[in-house]
Formats: structure tokens, sequence, C-alpha cells
């Protein structure tokens, strides 16, 4: 029975391999048990980990390591793919502030640690694990333990134990604040989706039809083409014309406007006003009047799967001018976009066309619209990003007062650059298209590789740790560090800057990277706007939070 000890308790790769999915395995089923409506997910696998750990099971230590560090490089990788395309848009109008509020979370949170740093006399590196473990970054525990482990030339297992303890009241803390906010500020729920209500539809670049009757006769018998050269500073395209004698076309740029023809038009809020100044009235005609049963026209949507088309000018491929069809509006990541011919297209971009059968068959060609291409998984982008990204993270930055070169990482690294490949890498013909479940799938796997090592890892003497070496007092300093921030910012963000209480409650998640704040803020509001909150200011703290974390390892340990 020799094999069986040495499975169960040795330290080679079979033996660690099944450790690890024993931990992860039973670390996501655990997670799934709620308290009081709240999980901590996957973050039972950190718990399983130091059990385990605790009991007496090991890991060869190389294997370890590298387990970890791959997990880590694959998830923080996975979370740039995903939050690149929005990180630069984020900063947009309303974003800014939202972003600076959520700075100043970051920022607040790192001043209290580094208050209770002095105060108590806890070593910095446990200060970092309990912030960590407090606004619940994982990114962010990684990262400073690679920092640490670059300084020192080893780990220290009390960052791993203070994000341990911080973190199940890091998760009650973040939602605790969200319930001070509501009653000290009175919130209404009823008001606050009458004012969102009031200002729905501001998204100003989103597409918007609208049927027009020509009623301007500075524009009668004028072409499409003269019209849209008189206009040229606005976002609009003309889908269809129906003529006086009620005959559909799908206009060319030398199809002539006269006097009463209505026109289906694609533009967006901003400039739906000045098209109505300036062709004509606006009519009331149902959108399925504009394709009617005997005619030949039809309406569809095209997957855009061609890696040869990434990157290109919707006007370069002339579709209107061969094929005779119309492209209307190009749907990106669910919003629709007017499709003007300076548009840049991307694979995975949905494009709707208006046009005969055949046609539309001929541009379907063109474009590709095979699904199976599309969830074919991009490996070759997803390597040459992480090699990339690990490159990045290695190299030392040098700066003045701090005795030590500053690194990326291996968390830094390769987050920076999957948002800069998945944002600006259709400008060099990069497809960086990944289906939503291929990345999820990448993020979860990392993620939980990750935990798993680290629990393993920390899980000798964590008891000893809490009970004698001041463990518990670590909880009370994680919930100062979770909740101060959150309520002074959110007292601010409510009082000064008039938030509404839903999208503040997506700010607060966000800015703490934190799953099961969102599903909560979701469940109360019964609407989309915390997670549009959530997603404007989690790219930007997810790439602070990993940032501080390490500066504070550097600074102060």
């Amino acid at each position: 029975m020799s094999w069986l000890n040495e499975l169960l308790w040795g330290e080679g790769i079979a033996h660690s391999v099944m450790l690890l999915a024993f931990v992860i395995a039973a670390g996501i089923q655990l997670g799934k048990i709620k308290i009081f409506g709240i999980s901590l997910g996957i973050t039972f696998v950190l718990f399983v980990g130091i059990l385990l750990g605790q009991i007496g099971f090991k890991m060869n230590h190389e294997v370890l390591h590298f387990m970890k560090e791959f997990g880590l490089i694959l998830f923080v990788y996975s979370v740039g793919m995903q939050v690149g395309p929005g990180f630069f848009s984020s900063f947009k109008k309303g974003g800014i502030t939202l972003n600076m509020l959520a700075c100043g979370i970051v920022l607040l949170g790192v001043a209290t640690t580094i208050i209770l740093h002095f105060v108590t006399g806890v070593p910095m590196a446990t200060m970092v694990g309990i912030l960590s473990g407090a606004v619940t970054n994982t990114p962010g525990l990684g990262a400073a333990q690679q920092a640490y482990n670059d300084v020192f030339g080893t780990t220290d297992n009390t960052i791993a134990l203070g994000y341990a303890v911080a973190y199940p009241l890091g998760v009650v803390g973040i939602i605790l604040s969200l319930i001070v906010i509501r009653y000290v500020f009175r919130v209404s729920f009823e008001k606050e989706n009458e004012a969102l209500n009031a200002t729905e539809g501001k998204n100003t670049n989103e597409a918007k039809p609208i049927s027009l009757m020509v009623k301007n006769p500075a524009i009668f018998n004028k072409s499409v083409s003269e019209v849209s050269a008189l206009i040229e500073n606005r976002d609009f395209v003309i889908s269809r014309i129906s003529h006086v004698n009620n005959e559909v076309e799908i206009p060319s740029s030398t199809t002539v406007l006269c006097e009463n023809d209505k026109i289906f038009v694609i533009t967006t809020e901003r400039d739906a006003e000045a098209l109505r100044t300036f062709i004509g009235e606006e009519i009331d005609m149902d959108r399925k009047e504009w394709i009617r049963k005997d005619s030949q026209f039809i309406n569809r949507r095209i997957l855009i799967t061609k890696s040869e088309l990434n990157g290109k000018r919707l006007g370069t491929l002339k579709l209107r001018n061969l094929y005779g069809v119309n492209i209307t509006r190009v749907n990106r990541s669910g919003v629709d976009l007017v499709a003007n011919p300076n548009l840049t297209l991307q694979v995975g971009d949905r494009v709707n066309v208006v046009g005969t059968e055949s046609a539309i068959e001929s541009v379907e060609k063109v474009l590709g619209n095979s699904m199976k291409r599309l969830n074919e998984p991009n490996l070759l982008f997803i390597f040459v990003g992480i090699f990339l990204g690990i490159f990045l993270g290695s190299i030392p930055f040098v700066f003045p007062g701090i005795p030590q070169p500053v690194k990326l990482g291996l968390a830094g690294g390769p987050l920076i650059v999957s948002i800069l490949i998945s944002r600006f890498g259709y400008k060099y013909k990069l497809v960086t298209y990944t289906t939503m479940s291929a990345n999820l799938m990448l993020r979860e796997i990392g993620i939980t590789l990750f935990l798993a090592c680290v629990g393993i890892g920390a899980g000798d003497g964590f008891i000893d740790t809490i009970v004698n070496n001041g463990g518990l007092s670590w909880i009370g300093y994680g919930f100062a560090i979770t909740t101060i921030p959150l309520l002074i910012i959110g007292t601010i963000g409510r009082y000064f800057f008039k938030l509404n209480y839903f999208t503040l409650m997506g700010l607060i998640a966000g800015s703490t990277t934190d799953p099961p704040a969102l599903a909560y803020a979701n469940m109360t509001a019964g609407n989309d706007a915390p997670a549009v909150g959530y997603a404007t200011v989690y790219p930007l703290t997810m790439f602070l939070r990993v940032l501080t974390a390490q500066l504070l390892i550097l600074f102060f340990v």
C-alpha cells in the first residue's frame, strides 16, 4: 500500500494534481452555500486549501509555486481581456466622476492601511494581505506576494493569512456600507427609479431609428450623397425610402429625394433633432411597414467572423455599390452603433443588413457569418499576450528614493498588455475577440488554481496565527479598511455629486471588485444601473489595486 500512501501524503505530481482538484471541487461546492443571501463563492477554495494545509497536506514547493503563478497570470490576463474594450471609454462624461470617486476609495483604503501599520505595529506585508482581503481583491494579493518574493527571494505566509481572515467580513462590510448609506440619506427606491428613468436615453452615441417626411425645399431633387455633404458632421444612414407611390427601395448615393418622400433613418439621439429640422417632420410609421410582406427586401443581422476584416473601415467594403444592400447598424458588445463609412469593424460585430435574399447571401460570404469560426479559441493571441505581459512585468523600473527597482510583476504586466491588446489590437489586424464562455473558463481556472495554492501554502500554522499571533485583531483592522473609505466616499458621492443610489451601489461594488456586492445591488435595485456603475469603475480600480499592493510592499517592508 506504499503507492496509496505516496498518492495521499507524498509530494509527487499525481499527489499535487489530485490535491488541487479536491481543494477546488470542494471549495466550489461549499461556495454555493448562502448565509442571509450572501455567498463567498469560489473564495471557499482558499479556505478549503487552508484547512487541508493545516492538517498536514503539502505540495512540492516548486510545483506549488508554478501553479500559483500560472493561475494568477491566467486570471489577470482574462480580466484584462474582458475589461479592455471599455477601459478607456469609461473615462468619458459621467465616467470621470465615478472613476475619480473610485480612486478616492482605493487611496483612502491605502491610507487607512498605512495608519494601522504605524499605530498597531503589524508588519506591512501582513497589512497588505489584510487590505486585499478587506476589499476582496485577489489580484492585489498575488501582486503583493510577487513583490515580496522579488525583494526578499522568499514568501511571507502572513500575507495570505491576512487576506483569509479579512475576506469574509470584507464581503459583509461592503454590503453593510450600502445599507448604512441608504438609511442615512433616507433613500426612496421609487424616487431613485423615477430619476433614473428621467435620465434614460441620454446615451447620445447609440443608434436610434426615426421615420421622416421630406419637407425642406432646399433638399428637393437632391441626391443622397448631396444631402449627406450638406450635413456631413452628423451621424446618420438613410436605410430605406418610400416614394409617393409607396414603392420602398434601398437608396444608393445617387438616389434623389423628392417632396413628401418618406425616409427611414438610423441616427443618434444627439443628431436626431438636427435631422428633423433639416429634412422634415417626423412621422409615426411602424418599422414593419418599411419591409412589407410583398416586398423583396429582408432585414438580417450578419456576424463578422473573417479575420481579414478586423480593423477595416466599413466604407472600404463598398457593400452598397457591389451588392445593393444597406448596412444600417453595427451591434458591438450589446450596443447598436450607427453604420457610418468611417466605423472600424471588429471580429464579433453584428451588422444589420437590408437587401434582397440573394444580395444578403452574397454579403454573408464576404463577412463570414460563421459561428463555428467565432467559437474557435484564439490561442495565438492569448499566449502572445501572456508572453509580452510577462516580459513587461519583468522589466525593472528605478525610481529615486525606492531601494529596490519596481516591477509590474506577473500580475501587473499581463493585465496591462491584455487591456491594451483587447482595446487597440484591431488597429494592427490582431483578432482579439474571445467568446465570453472561453474568457470565463480561463478566468475561473486561473483564480481557483491560485486560491488553492495560496491556501495550501498558508495552511500550516493558520490556527496558531489566529489564536496566538494577533490574527483575531486582523479581522477588526480589515473591517475598518473596508468600511471607512466606503462610507466617506459614499457620503461624498451622494451628498455633493447627487449620484443615483443605484449607480452608487455599483460604484462601491466595483471599487472593491466584489461580485457578491454587485449581486446584492442588482437584486436590490431590480435594474441594470448598479451593473453599469460597476463596469465603469472596475477596470481602473483593478489596475490600482494591483499597483498599490506592490508599492506598499516596496515602500514599507
